[in-house]
């Protein structure tokens, strides 16, 4: 059985498309700056393709023609900037681009590791003031 030209369609309009999207495009090219400081690029991906086609006839294929094709195809690809992942010292954060997240709970998740990390920071802090405490009260005595 011979190869319908619709296959030969979407067969180019997939090449085009894995072309334009790869994983770069997703996460994207580490950029660094002068003070250290290293930001991640991180993308939204949404594409679509439609292709389509007829077989018909013609006068000449009453003559033993083949069949008259006509066809098309089309694609599109929308990328759109999502967050960076800031790398600074040691610490990674996500700084996200996008509006804050509707609800209560996706904003505390979003921002849990901060929360985590200043929560920690003060516990740290309150016990090295304890210690101290203690250890001037020790030499008041």
């Amino acid at each position: 059985m011979d190869k319908h030209p619709i296959g030969d369609l979407m067969e180019t309009t997939m090449e085009k498309i894995r072309q334009m999207v790869d994983v770069n495009t997703i996460v994207g090219q580490p950029i660094v700056t002068a003070d250290g400081l290293t930001l991640i690029p991180v993308s939204k991906v949404s594409f679509g393709f439609a292709s389509g086609g007829s077989d018909f006839q013609t006068k000449q294929q009453q003559a033993g023609a083949d069949n008259a094709f006509g066809g098309g195809s089309g694609a599109g690809v929308k990328i759109t900037p999502v967050s960076f992942i800031v790398i600074k010292n040691g610490d990674v954060r996500i700084l996200h681009i996008a509006p804050p997240a509707d609800s209560a709970v996706d904003r505390i998740i979003e921002n849990a590791p901060e929360i985590v990390d200043k929560i920690s920071a003060l516990i740290s802090k309150k016990k090295n003031e304890g210690t101290q405490a203690s250890q001037t009260q020790e030499e008041q005595a």
